[in-house]
């Protein structure tokens, strides 16, 4: 396997892949500056964290980083940190525990969905085993709240109230919508526990520990969660049409292993009869590979689900969702940053045309 992509001295852009479209004139091309020199340290302070006496775990845990990765969290931690003191100590170290959350988070959400994937690799389970790969992924959380720790009370409830919405989110997609439950609602919240609540705790951190104004807390919260839940609901749409070869996923993964997705829970809300028959022809073919038939007996099925306007009023609501997230910097000072995560919103709605 080859080393990280994320070394150091990377452009920043071939980290988020269109930080062009966001970092747009001089002050933000120094603000980008600022932010790539703090994502060095980062990447440095992770390669060390993932290091582990153990051989096996040592393996382990860094596989998944050695893999790559984005690290969106860490440049909205580093991002946002520019409203007060920027990369200080304190927010390089939150931003390190934070991605290593999320890297551990990948570890857990693999074993439960049955991934065979990851970031153009075999998932750690299918190379480890589950319970290798759920240790490892606990020991990532493990290092991160030590990191956290050494920030008092304030970080460490940062840290356990988004681990606490992390494993509900996966608890609440493991058992489903119960009686009574709104099945879109349900599916909302989800998302907004799994993937919203880390990125939110990402532009958090950025203020509280860059000493910014307390008052820009709970609107970076607020459009950390919603563009999270903007960002899965784009994922389920790429994922109908994904390209093994660019994003190390099967196309339809999660529906293929029995989770549900937008696209999915809004076709069965249609009382269209080719809609209906085509929700029915999707649930045969996912319990049809739970009984250990060949993934591939729902390719036709999906194709048509990519097709279908329950997978644009997907691309809709997500569309929503980053406008509710632009609404949300409206306290926030003009300038910069502002601009920064407003056009990061947006490029991120584009992202699946």
């Amino acid at each position: 396997m080859t080393s990280s992509p994320a070394t150091p001295g990377t452009r920043l852009a071939s980290r988020l892949g269109f930080s062009d479209r966001i970092f747009l004139g001089p002050g933000a091309r120094r603000i980008a500056s600022r932010i790539e020199a703090g994502l060095d340290l980062v990447e440095a302070g992770i390669a060390e964290e993932v290091k582990v006496a153990d051989s096996i775990a040592d393996a382990a845990a860094r596989y998944l980083y050695e893999a790559g990765g984005k690290r969106i969290r860490p440049v909205l931690t580093l991002l946002t940190a520019q409203l007060g003191d920027g990369g200080t100590d304190a927010v390089i170290d939150v931003a390190k525990a934070l991605e290593l959350t999320h890297l551990g988070s990948l570890y857990h959400d693999d074993v439960m969905d049955g991934a065979d994937t990851r970031r153009g690799v075999p998932a750690a389970h299918a190379v480890w085993g589950n319970n290798v790969a759920i240790l490892t992924g606990d020991i990532l959380f493990s290092r991160a709240s030590q990191i956290m720790s050494r920030y008092g009370d304030r970080a460490m409830r940062l840290q356990a109230d988004t681990f606490e919405r992390l494993v509900l989110g996966q608890l609440h997609e493991t058992v489903g919508a119960q009686p009574g439950d709104d099945p879109i609602d349900f599916y909302i919240q989800v998302l907004a526990d799994k993937t919203g609540s880390l990125i939110a705790a990402a532009t958090q951190g950025g203020v509280i520990f860059s000493n910014a104004p307390a008052e820009f807390e709970e609107p970076l919260r607020v459009y950390g969660e919603k563009v999270g839940v903007a960002f899965q609901l784009l994922d389920d749409v790429i994922d109908l049409s994904a390209d093994a070869g660019e994003t190390g996923k099967v196309p339809g993964t999660d529906l293929r292993a029995g989770v549900p997705t937008m696209p999915s829970l809004l076709l069965k809300t249609s009382t269209a009869a080719g809609d209906v028959d085509l929700a029915r022809r999707i649930d045969e073919g996912v319990a049809r590979i739970a009984e250990g038939a060949d993934p591939a007996v729902l390719d036709g099925p999906l194709a048509e689900l990519r097709d279908n306007e329950a997978t644009a009023q997907t691309m809709t609501l997500a569309r929503t969702w980053t406008t509710d997230a632009i609404a949300a910097l409206e306290p926030l000072p003009k300038g910069t940053v502002r601009d920064a995560l407003t056009r990061f919103a947006e490029t991120l709605a584009d992202r699946s045309s």
